[in-house]
């Protein structure tokens, strides 16, 4: 083949010697790691290339079928206060929101049983085919929510369905995030994958916005009346339709090529033995893993679930603020994520994954307080300001969580080990933000305690960041160097005879 370069060829020496002499520390050990275990330069059947349409069919598909989920999972936040009125009428306002919001969390409650039965099986049977079950799911636990009668209608059965609906969306999105990660990271280059991987999380947070954008049309078009009689239904309803589409996307897409290889021949063993025992092996075997997705997830999802299911009824039954104007807070801190994170994620690729969580981290411990205090203040700008910064640390945490959480796992228990430390951190600390905060400031009447609870999570992260290993350009663990093109992949088979040539010299003066 006219790509294939020998490793006494001389020109692809210089290119690589070129080449070594900026890589990144943490790419050289992991090339220095797989040439002492191949004992031997790359050849081109060791590095995979992915082409491009192919790439993009991937990125695209998968990050549009998540904003779709994403949609259906984020409306119910942003309609909160008024299911608490349809579902709660009995309750006083602050019991009714606090009931929402424990609905809200009952989602989460479930998503570790998700993410424990989806993981084995995207494992097992495949990233795309799980994808394509949990993308259907959620559309049906969610059109179901608009069609559930209200409490004057069928009493206590209400709440109950409502209950159930909301579980069978959590049930599902245990399997969703971890599976998207997980098939977007394998697909994308690896000098690439920040920025590819924030695609996703792209999707996720225009599925915010349009939830948003949605329900802020819905309270200026209608009456208070009409939106508790059948106004609030309309979301939830869309979700059927969008469902139908995000499934053929997904029905569309190929397996990734690290499932493809089925392996490489260092994780087959491993491969074996999780067939039968996976969730022991995981918990034994990756348990440093599993903690710093825990503390990355925690430090994520507090920040975006404050800002995505907390500050809207905040703003309304805390400040006093209409819905509209909460909406539309809330909608400008979408818009700013949406135009931030892809910059971020390519940010991510060349300095790192590290600096961009630990900056954020310091800044969430510095900056929350004040962020509040902007919020709480009259007028327009001061309020928009406080939600730009959360927003901006948000953007921080989002655009290389995709990129970073997949790495810290081999393939043989990727999307397993996801569905557990992402689902449980969530479960835990992501989806109960909304309750346990609205439950504190109800509880002490200090609406700073939003603030100080964002300030936990920013120490926890900063702890957190301390223990990450920088993945930045890095190989995934178990699978084969990814590369955009032929032209990539001969620059690392130069580069590798680079190192492998130094480092025989070097073991040959020892």
């Amino acid at each position: 083949m006219a790509d294939v370069q020998t490793e006494g060829q001389p020109e692809p020496a210089r290119s690589g010697q070129r080449e070594t002499a900026g890589l990144p520390a943490q790419v050289r050990q992991d090339l220095t790691r797989r040439l002492k275990r191949n004992k031997r330069p790359f050849r081109d059947e060791d590095v995979q290339v992915v082409e491009p349409p192919l790439l993009r069919r991937a990125v695209g598909a998968s990050a549009l079928g998540n904003c779709m989920e994403w949609f259906d999972f984020g409306v119910y936040s942003y309609l909160a206060a008024t299911i608490g009125k349809v579902f709660f009428p009995g309750a006083s306002p602050a019991a009714q929101v606090i009931s929402s919001f424990a609905t809200f969390a009952a989602a989460f409650v479930v998503r570790p049983l998700g993410g424990l039965v989806f993981g084995p099986l995207g494992d097992r049977l495949g990233r795309q085919k799980v994808l394509a079950t949990t993308m259907i799911m959620m559309a049906v636990g969610t059109f179901a929510i608009g069609l559930i009668p209200s409490y004057a209608t069928i009493g206590i059965a209400a709440p109950i369905l409502l209950l159930l609906a909301r579980m069978l969306q959590g049930f599902s999105t245990g399997g969703e995030y971890g599976g998207a990660t997980t098939f977007v990271a394998e697909y994308s280059p690896d000098r690439r994958r920040g920025f590819l991987s924030s695609w996703l999380d792209f999707g996720t947070f225009v599925g915010y916005a349009l939830g948003s954008a949605l329900v802020t049309a819905l309270n200026l078009a209608l009456s208070d009346a009409q939106m508790l009689s059948w106004g609030w239904r309309i979301p939830f309803l869309i979700a059927g339709p969008l469902g139908v589409i995000g499934l053929y996307m997904r029905l569309k897409l190929e397996e990734s090529p690290a499932f493809q290889q089925q392996l490489d021949e260092h994780e087959q063993s491993l491969a074996k033995e999780s067939a039968g025992t996976e969730f022991k092996t995981i918990v034994k075997d990756h348990w440093r893993g599993l903690l710093i997705c825990t503390g990355l997830v925690l430090l994520y999802n507090v920040t975006n679930y404050m800002v995505t299911g907390f500050l809207p009824t905040y703003q309304t039954e805390t400040l006093g603020r209409s819905s509209t104007s909460a909406d539309v807070l809330v909608l400008v801190g979408m818009v700013w994520i949406v135009l931030l994170i892809t910059f971020l994620g390519r940010l991510s690729d060349h300095v790192g994954r590290r600096p961009l969580y630990g900056y954020a981290a310091a800044g969430m411990i510095l900056l929350a307080v004040p962020s509040f205090l902007l919020i709480k203040m009259e007028g327009t700008w001061p309020p928009v300001f406080g939600v730009l910064i959360l927003s901006t640390l948000l953007a921080c945490f989002a655009a290389p969580s995709a990129a970073t959480l997949p790495a810290l796992f081999p393939t043989a228990v990727r999307y397993a080990a996801m569905g557990i430390g992402f689902n449980f951190a969530v479960a835990a600390f992501g989806g109960t933000t909304p309750l346990v905060t609205e439950a504190l400031v109800s509880l002490t009447g200090n609406d700073m305690m939003p603030a100080f609870y964002l300030m936990a999570a920013g120490a926890i992260g900063l702890v957190t960041v301390r223990f990450l290993p920088e993945s930045a350009q890095v190989s995934l663990n178990g699978s084969q160097p990814m590369v955009g093109s032929k032209k990539e992949r001969r620059e690392l088979i130069a580069t590798s005879q680079e190192l492998y040539r130094v480092g025989r010299e070097t073991a040959g003066r020892r």
